[in-house]
């Protein structure tokens, strides 16, 4: 039986301040576990994970986890220019993360033009809100902040798992209904959208070939 793996291959990148919970929500996405100590991302980290989108398509995910220190900037910039969405993370209770979000999404754009890229703005560390570390970030605020950029905006949490798969799977469908309009199309040499691949068997063979892409990936932007 020939299946496909996949429909596309959309490529995403995390991008926001260091710590805000960047790498943990996509480790809670990719893995379905949180981890209580996380090092900080240096330069860029590869997941990858298959999803379907409503209609049924399956989507690969390839997500690109940046650092959010300075001096990793010039590493993590290139990294832009191939994606077709950005999740914009920042910490709930950190208010500077926030505040910052508009840089780096000026910086995004910058990179990934002439293409428009789907922005998602997803606030982490909701739990600590939920046992008593002060909120630094209104919800009223983070809503007037997305009516005003149109972005979609969320809450997450890795710990327990709050809207993290939402906050990935609300990107792909909307990349996904932009191909449906003809907004987005695969172009030659662009690495944001990318057609699906055709397997033996999708369920044996689906994660196999993640590993192998992860691989190389690893070696390129």
């Amino acid at each position: 039986m020939v299946d496909p793996m996949f429909d596309y291959q959309f490529r995403l990148i995390l991008i926001g301040d260091s710590t805000v919970g960047k790498s943990s929500l996509l480790k809670y996405f990719t893995d379905g576990r949180f981890s209580e100590v996380s090092d900080p991302t240096v330069g860029v980290d590869f997941f990858a994970r298959l999803i379907e989108v409503q209609n049924g398509a399956k989507i690969k995910l390839q997500l690109w986890d940046t650092a959010g220190q300075e001096r990793f900037r010039s590493i993590t910039k290139c990294y832009y220019r191939n994606s077709v969405g950005a999740l914009l993370v920042y910490d709930v209770c950190n208010r500077t993360s926030f505040e910052n979000i508009p840089l780096w999404m000026a910086e995004a754009k910058n990179h990934i033009e002439p293409h428009r890229p789907v922005f998602a703005l997803v606030g982490c560390k909701l739990d600590l809100v939920k046992t008593g570390t002060p909120r630094q970030v209104s919800e009223e605020e983070v809503r007037e902040f997305a009516m005003q950029y149109d972005l979609f905006h969320i809450e997450t949490s890795a710990k327990t798992g709050y809207n993290a798969e939402k906050a990935f799977a609300v990107v792909a469908q909307e990349i996904y209904s932009r191909i449906q309009n003809g907004e987005y199309k695969v172009e030659e040499g662009w690495d944001g959208i990318k057609p699906g691949f055709v397997g033996l068997n999708t369920r044996t063979t689906d994660y196999n070939y993640l590993e192998a892409e992860a691989a190389r990936a690893s070696f390129c932007c």
